[in-house]
């Protein structure tokens, strides 16, 4: 029960219930002294403290928490180091638009601006890239403050930091009867400018859509607005979960880790349609095709690439207004042929996937696949960056119900263990698998332990080459022998036992399904360490020249430097089954 003397509440007591009524159910961070007051505070509330390892475990795990539910989480620190800690992960969850709040606590008051021990300027460091960044200066402000924190969070979808002074959180403050308000606006275009878009499309030629993260809840519109149109459907990485399920009209990813029928479809169209997209890489967009592009972020309109119509309103809303002014077009060649190239580029890419590569290095996509096939319909794919979300991203199918979490927009190492169990905190009754790169779960490992700890049995894959394998690819392909890429990797099995976890061992490809088997009916935390190839070749949909002068210059200097067998492995690796 929150400290109430009948005419004042604690102000920690104060946030804490504002917070609570806003839809903040769980609380990630590691208890410190200017932080006491909140952990007190939380330990009367329903909010459950999730006990992390590391604070920027924590930041990842709030960050996939709010994701997957779409309501506002929270992570809580002490002052200086603690909250300092959290800067990558809220960042993360930043760009991927979560509602996150970050209770960064302070020192005292009197001490600001003396050069006390652990004082940060908090504002300075938040205050540039978050949605909100106040401080609570005075106990009648605490109120006020941690709602219009909550509210920013909610409706601008992203991180608010609220920095609270310990002298602050432990005084008294009056009840104002300050509230977060839920609101949930339709928004589209006013009805000219839908006459305007579907006058472009009606007279598109070869129409393409490239959907977005913002299609998220509008797949049925999509997948009719395809069929009227006859248009394949590319989509982003983060659009995946999104779109690709139970739609004919699915054609793939495109940039450096989709597939040809989405790059094709996207180069090769006459018209084409951005739906809640803003893909970065401007060489992915054709040069003489005519955009348009809805987003629900005005500012977004034409940040990638020229365009001739930009609208601003919720995909799904802006469809389902837009298919009436529509004519239903006859023409599918465009759409067959790029379901065509779709079906071909797939058996191409599938081959690894099946083969166990018996006596060989076994493949990261057969590793990938043989997981998927046993895998939940609704299970939680918390991945690590680099060839771990490229891998799973191809060769784990979108099923409705699925959902691929992965650092796609910031592009940091180590979210997919702390992913994992923000998802498995806020989903208990849901599969979550973790696959972490070797690199990317040394980075915090020591949070396996909050896995333990906090009884939240994840299972997690580890893709064992023993490199930073995706860097390793970045420097052949600049011309480069593969730098300070080495790992000396741990049996991460032994290390997985030692922290109370069930795991095993797996290093030949036709041992794999029965583990994998054993592994995801574990009740408790589980860990695979899977040896895989460390040449295995990333495909990209279309080969850069810079990039094939770059890895035949890496060649050259491999035999010349001693290193052939590194060539001699990648052959086998990629080309020999």
């Amino acid at each position: 029960m929150l400290e109430d003397d009948g005419m004042s509440t604690l102000v920690a007591d104060l946030i804490m219930e504002k917070l609570h009524e806003a839809g903040v159910a769980r609380c990630y961070g590691i208890p410190g002294d200017t932080l006491n007051h909140i952990c007190g505070s939380i330990r009367r509330s329903p909010i459950r403290w999730v006990h992390v390892r590391h604070e920027e475990a924590g930041a990842f795990a709030a960050a996939a928490d709010a994701a997957l539910t779409g309501e506002l989480s929270m992570c809580a620190g002490s002052c200086g180091p603690g909250s300092l800690h959290f800067i990558n992960g809220l960042m993360e969850a930043q760009r991927n638009r979560s509602p996150v709040i970050c209770i960064a606590s302070q020192i005292v008051r009197e001490e600001i601006g003396f050069d006390f021990p652990q004082q940060v300027d908090f504002k300075a460091i938040f205050g540039g890239w978050t949605t909100f960044c106040e401080e609570v200066r005075t106990a009648d402000h605490a109120e006020k403050l941690a709602v219009m924190a909550a509210q920013a969070a909610i409706f601008q979808r992203g991180v608010a930091v609220l920095i609270l002074p310990s002298d602050v959180a432990a005084e008294h403050a009056k009840k104002i009867g300050h509230r977060v308000h839920r609101s949930y606006p339709v928004i589209r275009p006013a009805d000219h400018e839908l006459r305007e878009i579907a006058a472009v499309l009606n007279d598109g030629g070869r129409v393409a859509i490239y959907a977005g993260a913002g299609c998220e809840g509008a797949h049925d519109q999509v997948v009719e607005l395809a069929r009227k149109l006859k248009a394949p459907v590319a989509y982003t990485s983060r659009a995946k979960s999104f779109v690709e399920y139970e739609n004919p009209y699915a054609v793939g990813m495109t940039g450096v880790i989709g597939t040809r029928g989405g790059y094709q479809s996207v180069l090769k169209c006459d018209t084409l349609l951005l739906l809640g997209c803003g893909f970065a890489w401007r060489q992915f967009y054709p040069d003489d095709a005519r955009i348009l592009q809805i987003d629900i972020d005005g500012r977004n309109l034409g940040k990638r690439h020229p365009i001739q119509l930009g609208a601003v309103g919720d995909i799904g809303a802006t469809v389902d207004a837009l298919l009436p002014y529509l004519d239903e077009q006859e023409d599918g060649g465009f759409l067959a042929e790029m379901l065509q190239l779709k079906d071909k580029t797939a058996a191409k890419l599938n081959k690894p996937a099946h083969d166990p590569h018996v006596g060989k290095p076994m493949h990261p996509q057969f590793m990938i696949e043989t997981i998927a096939k046993q895998a939940d319909p609704d299970a939680v794919w918390a991945v690590d960056d680099g060839s771990a979300v490229v891998y799973t991203l191809r060769h784990v199918p979108a099923t409705g119900q699925n959902r691929v979490l992965a650092s796609l927009l910031h592009g940091t190492m180590a979210a997919g263990l702390a992913s994992g169990l923000g998802a498995k905190s806020a989903f208990p009754d849901r599969q979550v698998i973790v696959i972490a790169g070797d690199g990317g779960l040394a980075m915090l490992m020591g949070d396996m332990i909050t896995a333990v700890q906090e009884r939240l049995p994840v299972k997690i894959a580890v893709l064992n080459n023993s490199s930073l394998g995706f860097v390793e690819l970045e420097q052949r392909a600049e011309g480069m022998l593969p730098t300070y890429t080495d790992l000396e990797n741990p049996d991460f099995s032994k290390v997985a036992a030692a922290i109370g976890y069930w795991s095993r061992r797996v290093e030949h490809g036709e041992e794999l399904a029965d583990a994998v088997k054993e592994w995801l009916a574990q009740p408790g935390p589980a860990l695979l360490d899977v040896v895989v190839g460390r040449f295995e070749l990333v495909m990209p949909p279309a080969i850069d020249p810079k990039a094939a002068v770059g890895m035949a210059i890496y060649g050259t200097r491999a035999v010349l430097s001693g290193r052939s067998s590194e060539l001699i492995e990648m052959v086998e690796q990629n080309f020999v089954s």
